[in-house]
């Protein structure tokens, strides 16, 4: 009996664990093809006969055949099926590749692929963390969000445009939300805007990427709070800009005259009204400098305003956006820390200048989607459930701050110095250089707490910037005496 004969007459396998056999029929009509077992241009047998040969139905054998016409492997015609020609390249490749699993070699060196190279750039600073864990910087109360009121507005959404709400939406956002959005900037945080100036974007990282997209070009300098926000770093790496760290300081980012004219920025990323991770507030006197020098320098400056609805004592900080009538400013703004981190709706504020004439690229950059989330969540806002939500939140965590700051004075036990003011969702607990902060996060994280080392957030970290960013906004207050005891208690122990 040839190969050939042997080949196309073998039983197929058969019983538990077995293959279907028009799958098995199928490998191995393509092995054979491919070793050359089969030669192109050879005539395979009629389906009636080599199902009778195989002990199989003539359906498997037709729909193997089919398949193997549609990938290419046969031809099939008035003459019958044949086994379709390769290139010489293709069949030598083919045959070397039979060769190999039949008699498998060492493995070969694996090629150097090139990767871009602003990858070496953008290194992560992180640990692999779970964000339910307790101290976790940046979480909000999950558990406390009115998710009734949520699934109502979603339902409303629903029936008020079932079919559209799962089809594409505009490339800038829908209608409905940008307006809420608008309206309630101007209200709440006294932010210059209409809803024309509005682009969502998913999350604030969206619209950090989108900044750099649609204002920089590769190897312009942008300049970045120290210790500052990492995803801003990652987001100028990924666009091939020149990172320059700005120190900050009591009253924020403390920029020199030196700056201005050695290395001028076209971006400037700052936290103004809550500096993260420290807390400052940067000051209206150097609010107005850098508004000034920017536009002197052509240079654009994005305020991050990620969590300025939760001010803890006395009025909300206004925007630095809204103190010019034309600020060179990109306001930055997300629902992450208001509503559930999930949601992954941001929205970008541009300025006057430019909205007109970049909203036609900026619909050809974007594609609209989550319309369902940006329907509801413009419900959300409009019929006041945001709002409501917003003052429970806001008495909450001025209450688990407030205990927080109490269990740092009584069970921490080490020096330390405590920053970040009376707003946000975290503080920041600066430490002596002989505590290293990343051991105490990295052992922290085995006994399921999860507060971020600061010298993690800076570019070049000094004495200065050793320490614990410890969430509150996830853990409940009666919780903070023991897990501030137990990070105390790893002070002492890894204190060198």
């Amino acid at each position: 009996m040839t190969d050939q004969a042997a080949l196309l007459s073998s039983p197929l396998a058969r019983g538990p664990g077995a293959l279907p056999r028009q799958r098995q029929l199928i490998q191995r009509l393509k092995q054979a093809i491919l070793a050359g077992q089969l030669p192109a241009g050879g005539k395979l047998p009629a389906s009636r006969v080599l199902a009778d040969e195989l002990d199989i139905s003539r359906n498997t054998v037709l729909i193997a055949y089919e398949q193997l016409t549609a990938e290419g492997y046969v031809i099939a015609d008035r003459q019958g099926t044949r086994v379709a020609p390769l290139s010489a390249t293709a069949a030598s490749a083919a045959k070397q590749a039979a060769r190999q699993a039949a008699e498998p070699p060492p493995p070969p060196e694996a090629p150097a692929f090139r990767t871009a190279t602003r990858l070496s750039r953008i290194v992560s600073t992180r640990a692999p963390n779970d964000g339910s864990l307790p101290l976790t910087p940046g979480t909000p109360a999950l558990t406390q969000f009115p998710i009734n009121a949520w699934r109502r507005a979603q339902d409303r959404a629903l029936q008020a445009a079932p079919a559209a709400t799962l089809g594409y939406g505009p490339p800038v956002g829908e209608p409905a939300l940008r307006e809420a959005i608008a309206q309630y900037l101007r209200v709440s945080r006294g932010v210059r805007c209409d809803a024309s100036r509005i682009v969502i974007t998913e999350g604030a990282q969206g619209a950090l990427a989108l900044c750099v997209q649609l204002l920089t070009n590769p190897g312009d300098t942008a300049w970045l709070e120290e210790p500052g926000y990492r995803g801003a770093k990652s987001a100028f790496h990924a666009g091939d800009l020149n990172v320059v760290a700005m120190r900050v300081d009591a009253d924020g980012v403390a920029i020199r005259d030196e700056d201005w004219r050695t290395r001028p920025p076209r971006l400037i990323q700052t936290t103004p009204t809550h500096q993260y991770p420290t807390g400052a507030v940067l000051s209206l006197a150097r609010r107005l400098d850098l508004l000034e020098r920017a536009r002197r320098a052509g240079a654009w400056i994005i305020e991050d305003d990620y969590d300025s609805e939760f001010r803890h004592q006395g009025e909300p900080i206004a925007a630095m956006q809204g103190l010019l009538p034309d600020a060179p400013v990109l306001y930055v703004g997300t629902f992450s820390k208001t509503m559930f981190p999930a949601l992954r709706l941001g929205f970008l504020v541009l300025p006057q200048a430019i909205a007109e004439p970049a909203m036609p690229s900026i619909s050809e950059m974007l594609r609209g989607g989550h319309r369902l989330e940006q329907l509801t969540m413009a419900a959300f806002i409009d019929n006041g459930q945001f709002s409501r939500h917003l003052g429970r939140m806001r008495r909450l965590y001025r209450d688990r701050q407030a205990a927080l700051r109490e269990a740092l004075a009584q069970h921490l036990g080490v020096d330390h110095e405590v920053l970040g003011g009376h707003s946000g969702l975290h503080l920041t607990v600066r430490l002596p250089p002989d505590i290293p902060d990343r051991a105490i996060v990295e052992q922290a994280r085995q006994l399921g707490m999860n507060p971020n080392a600061l010298s993690s957030f800076a570019i070049t970290p000094q004495p200065q910037d050793n320490g614990l960013v410890i969430g509150y906004g996830n853990t409940s207050a009666d919780r903070f005496p023991a897990l501030v005891r137990q990070l105390g208690r790893l002070a002492v122990t890894l204190r060198r």
